[in-house]
């Protein structure tokens, strides 16, 4: 009856509830049912592998509907407690490959993104337990962003992913303070194959190259990011930056340079709101920095008018820019 009615109608999340509770009672009388066979192992895995495969034509046809996704991650939450390691880890191995099928049919499926952060970290947990020698993840799951941006840029939820994983990857890689300044925008250590195959990247780099690809794109998921990497130039460090000890002058060449990359970036895309408030952003963190604007004011009146223009729903923010200013 529950199958009937969640294939209708899959948002109706009081029959997933009550599929919870009837699934749990037959994990209990399993042993009742068949007495021969394991109760805590072959039984209840077929159970949970059933379910999993009743799931799949639910998932292709409603890819974000949250309630598929919540009980599919309970059914797996309930192997990792009812089964032996072995057992259930094997279960979020195969998950972990579903997953990554699902993702390169519907890329920015954020759905998906959310629940491979959620299966990856069962499967680092997991995996220790089966063998110690397991290393983490993060190395591969950050390689896996980088594939999945240069399948398509706008992959806002890969962008995320990527943010999120930085801060661990950097701890496990015990990078220095010149190695962490490296990553961000002096190393020459890593490759992509994002426009040249042969030319190293850092992060600056990469997010430069793809904002470069198309100056006047609305797209905000690359903005974004730029926003995330430059929060590492801020006069008092926030929770986002992973280069904790840059120097006041560092920071204001770096401030600098992203201000002037920008505003060879904006000839030709004079109509992209997204240079002009980024390149506000920057003045504003550069005057934090260094006491003074870093560029002509002259030109900072001119980025608020135009933003103004381009921007109108948010006139009042750059109006007590301009009060700023003026001051």
């Amino acid at each position: 009856m529950t199958t009937r009615l969640l294939e209708m109608n899959p948002e109706y999340y009081t029959i997933w509830n009550y599929r919870r509770l009837l699934l749990r009672y037959f994990f209990t009388q399993g042993s009742k049912l068949e007495p021969h066979r394991d109760p805590n192992s072959e039984i209840i895995r077929q159970h949970i592998a059933d379910d999993l495969a009743f799931l799949l034509p639910l998932l292709r046809k409603f890819p974000k509907c949250y309630w598929i996704w919540n009980y599919r991650l309970w059914l797996l939450d309930e192997a990792s407690r009812l089964l032996p390691t072995a057992a259930a880890y094997q279960l979020w191995q195969q998950e972990l490959a579903l997953v990554g099928k699902m993702l390169s049919l519907d890329s920015r499926n954020f759905h998906g993104w959310g629940y491979r952060s959620r299966v990856v970290e069962e499967v680092e947990k997991l995996s220790l337990k089966v063998d110690s020698s397991k290393s983490s993840m993060t190395e591969s799951e950050f390689n896996y962003t980088t594939k999945m941006i240069e399948s398509n840029l706008s992959n806002f939820s890969a962008w995320h992913r990527r943010s999120k994983l930085i801060p661990r990857l950097l701890d496990e890689r015990r990078a220095s303070h010149v190695g962490r300044k490296d990553f961000l925008d002096e190393g020459q250590s890593r490759q992509s194959n994002l426009f040249d195959h042969l030319t190293p990247f850092t992060e600056l780099e990469l997010i430069q190259r793809a904002l470069w690809a198309d100056p006047d794109s609305k797209d905000q998921s690359l903005w974004f990011y730029h926003q995330y990497l430059i929060s590492n130039f801020e006069a008092v460090p926030n929770a986002n930056a992973f280069v904790q000890d840059l120097s006041v002058d560092d920071k204001a060449e770096y401030v600098k340079t992203q201000i002037g990359d920008l505003q060879e970036m904006l000839e030709g895309a004079e109509t992209c709101k997204w240079i002009y408030q980024r390149l506000l952003d920057l003045s504003l963190m550069g005057k934090e920095l260094i006491g003074q604007w870093p560029v002509e004011s002259s030109f900072v009146e001119s980025w608020i008018d135009k933003v103004t223009e381009l921007d109108p729903l948010r006139k009042g923010r750059w109006h007590d820019l301009q009060l700023q200013l003026a001051h």
